[in-house]
């Protein structure tokens, strides 16, 4: 938080992205880190992508209001490949996949603070993704408050 809050804070919150799939957000991309933080997302490149796998250049930084939220959406295959990896910060939250073809199939996944989610191949071409706004945030019957959140995600690049 160190490295991106002084960029994040230059901006505002905006309510209204050109896909209408953002609410409450602000956002910036990274090509440079500084020592720990590159450590960091060695670990999760690592982690996410098969060695030698081309990566989208900048990473994305994606910072959430309170009362922001990202609408259930599957990212465009002409922006970024199979697989989308992203570092969750600052407040627990839970993301909703849904099967596009039978909306009844659906999966909530509880993302902790200082958590990593992956979704690659039919989670990520099959399933819309989601971050539930504050007052739907549940968990296994539990409410999940949500706050100010941040998410890196690192992408690679369409085949």
């Amino acid at each position: 938080m160190k490295e991106l809050e002084p960029g994040l804070r230059k901006k505002r919150y905006e309510f209204d992205h050109w896909d209408d799939a953002i609410h409450g957000y602000r956002e910036t991309e990274r090509a440079q880190w500084g020592a720990v933080c590159e450590g960091v997302m060695d670990r999760l490149r690592a982690v996410a992508f098969s060695e030698g796998s081309p990566l989208l250049g900048p990473v994305h930084v994606l910072d959430l209001d309170k009362a922001g939220y990202i609408k259930p959406h599957i990212d465009s295959v002409k922006f970024c490949g199979s697989t989308i990896a992203g570092l969750s910060l600052l407040s627990d939250s839970v993301m909703r996949l849904v099967r596009e073809d039978e909306p009844a199939e659906w999966l909530n996944l509880f993302l902790p603070c200082r958590s990593v989610y992956i979704l690659r191949d039919q989670a990520r071409y099959k399933f819309t993704h989601e971050i539930l706004k504050d007052d739907e945030s549940i968990f296994s019957g539990q409410r999940v408050p949500r706050h100010r959140r941040i998410s890196v995600i690192c992408r690679n690049l369409p085949v």
